[in-house]
């Protein structure tokens, strides 16, 4: 299993085991014996997915942690394959059977690869603009997406009740609604002291999820 995937993952699960006074550690267990097993990643999934349904008080974290998955699939599996595998009639194949699967954290976690490749910080600027390429005619899907994000990019130098009062203003339909205050968060503070970390908490709408979210990122950015 990829070290930074399984330490985001035990960051997230740790801080939502605190707010929602759970004890994460058997399901966390249970999840690195998926991530670290020779299965195939279609039968990864499945497992991953049975450790949800056995555990539905972790349901909100089911598609991050499918994101994770990927993001070890990409880190450690690939590897051990053929060098073109990517490419391959079967990857496509499982591309399309799980189009419906994870979310958009994916697209940052892998722009943190990126920046710690380039030895650069990460800046919401820079991931809307440089790794998206949301003012580009050919990406308007990715603007559509962030629309919300790009048009509150200011927020990363406002307070965090402002950032929750927008995001839980944000309309029902916006794909960024769930992800919103802990991406801006983070973008805002990538290193908060525990003082800064519970006062994120306390504004928060959905304290559990968002705190996760915001573990993971922190985590993955501290590799």
């Amino acid at each position: 299993m990829d070290a930074s995937v399984k330490q985001s993952m035990l960051a997230a699960l740790r801080q939502f085991a605190v707010v929602s006074r759970n004890d994460s550690k058997p399901f966390y267990e249970s999840l690195v014996q998926v991530f670290s097993s020779k299965q195939d990643y279609m039968k990864k999934v499945a497992d991953m997915d049975k450790q949800f349904d056995e555990n539905p008080e972790y349901e909100s974290l089911r598609e991050l942690f499918f994101d994770l998955l990927l993001i070890n699939f990409f880190n450690e599996d690939v590897r051990k394959l053929e060098e073109d595998y990517l490419d391959s009639p079967e990857w496509e194949a499982i591309e399309e059977k799980t189009l419906d699967r994870g979310t958009e954290l994916l697209n940052l976690m892998l722009y943190l690869k990126e920046c710690e490749d380039e030895d650069i910080e990460p800046d919401l600027g820079d991931f809307l603009k440089e790794f998206l390429l949301v003012d580009e005619d050919e990406f308007q899907d990715e603007y559509r997406i962030y629309e919300d994000v790009i048009a509150n990019q200011i927020l990363v130098d406002s307070d965090l009740k402002e950032v929750a009062r927008v995001a839980s203003d944000l309309p029902e339909g916006s794909e960024m609604k769930e992800l919103f205050y802990p991406m801006i968060g983070f973008f805002r503070d990538q290193h908060p002291d525990n003082e800064e970390y519970d006062e994120f908490v306390k504004h928060s709408n959905n304290p559990e999820f968002d705190s996760a979210v915001y573990a993971l990122l922190i985590s993955y950015n501290q590799r």
